[in-house]
Parts: structure tokens; sequence; C-alpha cells
């Protein structure tokens, strides 16, 4: 039976500003992917989550993202290949340091927002994003959207890679995320959540938006932790995947 990983971008607070709450949701997931300073977090937020990871057994793993805090990371701009191959090797380098500091060690790279969805189809920048996660630790793998263009170059280039989906988004027919200033973008009831979560592990597709059914491969779940429901789709999507027996073991 198929095993699925809950991630959650964690770890995305800064100075005296709070976002989302990782210490309550950290038990219900499986990785957790931690802002590296860039688009969010600090050096005191990074190793407090770090530790915190590490004390739960969750998988920690680095979150990179566009150098823009007060964008949250989510407004995309142009950025050539070497741009994205320093922001990524930065980041992943520091947070890798971080984790060493702890005790503990990298195992993925999720790149954040406008980063992640600006790499998915666009093959350069998939390529400088893979490549500089090869060059800082050739064992890490790279969370990638299913079915990018991203995953597949990442596998050619001879990373391992694990395609992600989503339970709180919707999707577009082509299988990327619909964009978070679309409506309906953002589902926000956890029933609906937790079923399309299931639909996609257990059946191999997704519904989109205008109702088109589209294959998907699923081997990670994004839990995201900035949400108003946040724990509270944690919670559910947790508890209904260990009763069903999908859920990847820490």
């Amino acid at each position: 039976m198929k095993k699925i990983d809950l991630n959650c971008d964690m770890g995305e607070s800064f100075g005296a500003w709070t976002m989302g709450d990782d210490a309550a949701i950290m038990p219900y997931v499986t990785s957790a992917n931690i802002a590296c300073g860039f688009h969010a977090g600090d050096a005191h937020t990074m190793r407090r989550t770090m530790q915190l990871a590490l004390q739960q057994g969750v998988k920690p793993g680095a979150h990179p993202g566009l150098d823009d805090i007060r964008g949250f990371g989510r407004r995309p701009f142009a950025l050539t290949p070497a741009q994205a191959y320093d922001l990524i090797v930065v980041q992943v380098g520091a947070l890798a340091a971080v984790a060493r500091s702890q005790g503990g060690r990298l195992y993925h790279v999720k790149a954040h927002g406008a980063l992640y969805n600006m790499s998915a189809n666009h093959a350069e920048l998939a390529a400088a994003i893979a490549q500089a996660v090869l060059d800082v630790d050739s064992q890490l793998t790279l969370f990638a959207l299913a079915g990018s263009k991203q995953a597949e170059i990442a596998r050619g280039l001879g990373l391992n890679v694990m395609q992600e989906v989503f339970a709180d988004r919707s999707y577009q027919d082509d299988g990327t995320l619909m964009p978070r200033n679309q409506p309906g973008a953002l589902i926000e009831d956890v029933e609906t959540s937790v079923a399309q979560a299931l639909t996609m592990v257990r059946e191999g597709y997704v519904i989109t938006q205008s109702g088109k059914k589209v294959t998907i491969e699923a081997d990670t779940l994004c839990l995201h932790g900035d949400g108003v429901h946040a724990l509270e789709f944690a919670r559910q999507i947790h508890a209904v995947f260990e009763k069903e027996g999908l859920l990847m073991a820490l």
C-alpha cells in the first residue's frame, strides 16, 4: 500500500513577528520544511525549529525562497539560473550548518512560494536549483510539484525526487496550482481538503477547479503551516491517513 509523507512549511517567524504554530503542528507531520531567512525566518528561528523537529523525530529540510521578506517570497520577479543557484546554495548550506550544530542533518529541499512555482516548468531554473542541491549534498531529496518539469529534470540529473501534492490548494487543468489571487485557490473546508488528499494518494488523480480529472503521483503531501485552519487540517489529515494505513512512518 502506498505510504505518504506529510510535510509542512515551518520556521517562518522572524524577530517579533509570528507565523503559524510550529510546536502544535509538528506532532502531525513527518517532514518539516524550514525557512532559511530570505523569504521568512531568522537565525534564531532556524535553530529553534530545527531543535523542535529533531526532538519530535520529524525529518528536517530546507525551504529556500526568493530574497523578498516583505512579500513573503510570493511575488515573482525576473531571476537568472545563476541567481537561483546561488539562492539555493546559500540557504541550504546555512540550514545544513544549523542541523549539524544540533546533532542532526538535512533530508530534503523544497523551494518556497514564487520560486517553487517559477521553477516548476521553467527548465533552466529547474536545472539550476537541482544542480545547487546536488552540489551542496547529493544525498538530499528534492520536493517538486507532482508532474512538473522540475521533477523530471532533477531526476535526470541524478537527484532523488519526491513528487509533492497539496491538500489545501486547488489545481488547474495543466496540473499546476491555482494562483493564490484567484477565487477558490485556497481550500478552507477541512472535509474537502481531506477528501482531495485521499483521492490523490489512493486513486492517483485530482479533480481540477474546472472539473477535469488529472492524473497525479503523490509521494509527499503539503500542509501549509500559515493557514487559518492549519492545525485543524493537520490533525484531521494525520488521523485519517493513520487510520487508513497510508502514513509514512517517522
